[in-house]
């Protein structure tokens, strides 16, 4: 009885927490406030906030028990079963919650009460599946269904990995809700609440998992998980504060707004996020490596009761800002401009010199992904620097580069313009594809992984096997088979331009990061196929190389001369209708972005060919001095055994001619 109480103590103090607050910030900030026109009802206006807030926790159950159980616990011992089942259990919730939030977004856009006529299951049916909002909510409501029976059934490393990115990919649709979609900066508000959910329902679920596997875990092996716990924790925190930071941003626009109902719960939201980052810092630094002696543990374990309320109160404070209206207007005006109705943004100034060093278009995502890049490449260097192992300048200043230079193409000039440009947006893939995974190839992350990363010896998975375990698995076997990698390469080139995909990468934020992530890995394993430094199962002799090379460059030649050659206009629906008044027309800007897919698309496949020539050229010398160093230890035997057979010829001649 005393270990169920220990396990549902955390999960209850943080429920009732987040209702008080929600119930309060309602009231407060006019969310549940009557509507004048198509009311939905008390029920209606109070209840969809809250049980989104039920979506939110649950969430956070699913997804903060899946990370901890993948990096800080061992497959087959009850903590990690434990864990399961609490994602389990909070994916049921999760999928009852989101059907019950559909439900009530539905009619609180009607505007009309629940009935049983075939009428109100028409517009149900319709609400689901004909617009974004129930759409969106559906396919939530699926996902939570699949991912209840999922965490259920799997107890290995590798099932629960795959449910745990299927869990995470659940919430996306969530942050296309709210405010969020109706906004004039669409993209980037739908970004940071994204990366803003994900990253609270890790904090706040492995909190609640420590809380829950406490009592079936001793106290030495209690210090260990906490310690990795705070590692994830950490990386959430400053997610969640410089999304949460972002999108505060978008819908107060000036620091006046926040005396406001809205800014009012902002700040509330904030000073909670402030006192969660002062405890985690506080018992990070102190407390974790005292978790053996008694008097520390309920030191800490208070601090964490309070942590959680701190938690309830940002996730009810959150709940009530989705329904309570910004203090300014950042919808889309009614009257909007063709790129407005396109895009969500205005036509941007044209695109001159100066430009291209000073205008931005922030993607958050390549922002956080950049920053700690650099960051957890620089601290491998300075760690294995600070134990007397040598690592080469020459791949940390391209590391470093490529990183840079995916900054500037996701969040420069290029992100800022390839919505009207075609030419830009080439630009952009060519050094996607091409430039950018130079550079990061030549820094080998995974060899400084390998090495700088500690080594686990308790049979639990940190960073380092994770890496090494994706590195020989069947399907990274097959990805980065040289052949493979050269056919997606180039494959998909064809594929993305031809079919509806490149509409898709324009109409939809969603296709667009799946157009970077595509082309910079596409890239990146091909480059590694031919001049990589990180081990793979197989690579092509060097001759072979150069071939592959040769072919892979006529057909990219092929494809930008096909484009210049083209009478008809890549989605002249898009670029051919933003009014753009400046700059080249839109056919001339495809006859241009043809050639730079030809040209400049060229100029890293010459660098590789260089690259490969020289690797080659290394080779031979290093195969010749190694042969050098072995006649110095034992004589040349090939030439010996060569003289000998040469002498038995002779001598075998010489006897016979007797």
């Amino acid at each position: 009885m005393e270990s169920r109480a220990q396990r549902l103590a955390g999960p209850a103090i943080l429920a009732v927490s987040a209702l008080i607050v929600v119930l309060i910030g309602l009231a407060a900030g006019g969310g549940a406030a009557p509507l004048q026109l198509l009311d939905p009802g008390p029920l209606v206006r109070w209840g969809l906030p809250v049980i989104k807030l039920v979506v939110n926790l649950a969430a956070a159950g699913m997804v903060g028990s899946l990370v901890v159980a993948l990096f800080a616990l061992r497959a087959g011992e009850r903590p990690f079963d434990t864990a399961l089942d609490a994602a389990s259990i909070s994916a049921a919730i999760f999928t009852v919650a989101s059907a019950g939030t559909a439900f009530f977004t539905f009619l609180n856009l009607l505007g009309a009460a629940p009935s049983a006529s075939a009428e109100f299951g028409q517009q149900l049916g319709r609400f689901l599946v004909d617009t974004e909002a129930g759409r969106a909510w559906l396919l939530t409501t699926i996902a939570g269904a699949v991912l209840t029976v999922l965490t259920f059934a799997v107890r290995g490393w590798t099932s629960t990995l795959i449910v745990g990115i299927l869990a995470a990919a659940s919430l996306i649709p969530m942050a296309t809700q709210g405010h969020s979609g109706e906004e004039a900066n669409h993209n980037i508000a739908v970004t940071a609440l994204a990366l803003h959910i994900v990253a609270a329902a890790v904090w706040l679920g492995g909190l609640l998992l420590l809380v829950i596997i406490r009592p079936v875990v001793d106290r030495a092996e209690m210090v260990a998980i906490v310690s990795r716990y705070s590692s994830i924790a950490l990386v959430a925190f400053i997610v969640v504060a410089v999304s949460g930071t972002v999108r505060a941003a978008v819908a107060i626009l000036s620091p006046a707004n926040l005396f406001s109902p809205y800014g009012a719960l902002l700040l509330v939201k904030v000073v909670a996020l402030i006192a969660m980052g002062i405890l985690g810092a506080s018992y990070r630094g102190r407390l974790i490596s005292k978790l053996a002696s008694s008097g520390a543990a309920r030191v800490f374990w208070l601090l964490v009761t309070v942590e959680i309320v701190f938690m309830g109160i940002a996730s009810g404070a959150a709940a009530a800002l989705a329904r309570t209206p910004p203090p300014v207007d950042t919808t889309l005006p009614e009257q909007q401009t063709p790129a407005q109705i396109l895009t969500g943004t205005v036509l941007p100034p044209e695109l001159t010199i100066d430009r291209w060093f000073t205008m931005w278009d922030v993607d958050l995502l390549w922002v956080f992904a950049v920053g700690f890049g650099l960051f957890f490449y620089l601290a491998g260097v300075r760690r294995l620097r600070k134990r007397g192992d040598r690592w080469p300048i020459y791949r940390t200043a391209l590391w470093v580069f490529g990183l840079l230079l995916l900054l500037w193409v996701t969040s420069g000039p290029i992100n800022a313009y390839q919505d009207y440009l075609f030419s830009l947006h080439m630009v952009g893939h060519m050094l996607l594809s091409m430039a950018i995974p130079l550079c990061l190839v030549a820094g080998a992350p995974v060899t400084l992984a390998a090495r700088a990363i500690r080594k686990r010896d308790d049979g639990s998975r940190g960073g380092r096997e994770w890496i090494l375990w994706a590195v020989h698995t069947p399907f990274s076997r097959v990805v980065t088979h040289p052949a493979f990698a050269s056919i997606m390469f180039i494959g998909s080139l064809w594929v993305f331009y031809y079919t509806d995909l490149f509409r898709w990468s324009l109409y939809d934020h969603i296709g667009h990061e799946w157009m970077v992530v595509h082309f910079l890995i596409s890239g990146y394993l091909f480059v590694l196929s031919l001049i990589g430094i990180d081990p793979v199962p197989y690579r092509l002799p060097y001759p072979f190389r150069l071939l592959t090379l040769i072919a892979v460059m006529a057909m990219h030649a092929f494809f930008g001369i096909a484009i210049m050659m083209s009478s008809g206009m890549f989605a002249a629906e898009w670029f051919g209708s933003m009014g753009r008044t400046w700059g080249p027309t839109p056919l001339e800007d495809q006859y241009i972005g043809g050639g730079v897919a030809w040209s400049v698309g060229e100029i890293p496949t010459l660098i590789l060919a260089i690259t490969v020539a020289i690797q080659w050229s290394r080779s031979d010398d290093r195969m010749q001095r190694r042969r050098d160093r072995q006649v110095d230890r034992a004589g040349d035997t090939e030439l010996e055994e060569y003289n000998e057979r040469l002498a038995a010829l002779a001598r075998r001649d010489a006897a016979r001619s007797r």
